[in-house]
Formats: C-alpha cells, sequence, structure tokens
C-alpha cells in the first residue's frame, strides 16, 4: 500500500481554500503554486518581481527540506507569471539563478492575475525522489 505524506506551511488558506501545500505519493512529490507567503500566511511583496520569485523560491525550499528533497530532484515546474513580457527576462534569470546546472521540464504561462492583489508569480512542481540529491 503506498503512503500519501501530506505538507502544509500552516497558512489560513490551505483550510480556508481546502489543499495541501504538497503532496507524497510513491517516489513523487507534487507541489502545489507556491507565492510570497510569509510564515502566517501573509502575501508579502505586491508588485515587486524579483522579490516575489526570491520569497517564492524559499518557500520551494521550505517544501522540499520537508521531505529531503533538493532543487536537482524537481523534475517538472509550471511558472504563472503576470505580464509575461515585461517579466520574461527576470523569469529566466531567476530560474538560471535558482537550479544552477539543473533542468528541469518547464512551461511558463502568461496570466492576467493570480490570487492576491500585486501577486506577479506562482510556482508549482513536481519532484522525483528516486533521482540523485
Amino acid at each position: 500500500m503506498t503512503v500519501i505524506d501530506v505538507f502544509h506551511h500552516g497558512v489560513p488558506a490551505e483550510s480556508d481554500f481546502g489543499y495541501a501545500q504538497a503532496i507524497k505519493s510513491g517516489e513523487l512529490i507534487h507541489v502545489s503554486g507556491q507565492l510570497s507567503l510569509d510564515a502566517a500566511g501573509e502575501f508579502l511583496h505586491a508588485d515587486d518581481f524579483a522579490a516575489q520569485l526570491t520569497r517564492t523560491h524559499a518557500d520551494v525550499d521550505q517544501v522540499l527540506d520537508h521531505y529531503g528533497a533538493t532543487r536537482k530532484q524537481v523534475v517538472s515546474q509550471v511558472l504563472y507569471v503576470v505580464d509575461l513580457r515585461r517579466n520574461a527576462a527576470a523569469t529566466a534569470e531567476g530560474n538560471l539563478a535558482y537550479f544552477g546546472g539543473h533542468r528541469p521540464a518547464s512551461t511558463v504561462l502568461g496570466v492576467t492575475e493570480l490570487t492576491f492583489p500585486g501577486q506577479v508569480i506562482e510556482i508549482s512542481c513536481v519532484v522525483d525522489t528516486k533521482l540523485p540529491a
């Protein structure tokens, strides 16, 4: 029988909306869209793409740490970016800085808006814990 390991940041939106930040099923971890939230669930850095991207990556790292996983085990990601044309270069630069030499499959979608006013980035991903860390 497969054990399902669920991770929560403990922010109010998880119970208000009814979702988990991540679920590990077998060797895969499915990470919900991460965004620029602090430990209390408050949205940070409205309209500041660089700051939101940095904080969003930190939240992804928190999920990875929970499972003992690393960035090198991320096999795919989806980035949702408001005003993609304006933020495309910063998206690419931030992605390269975050992953270094690792290259997961990646989809970048330009969207008109996200959950919070001033939110400009959200990232979901899939992690394979069988890959070398």
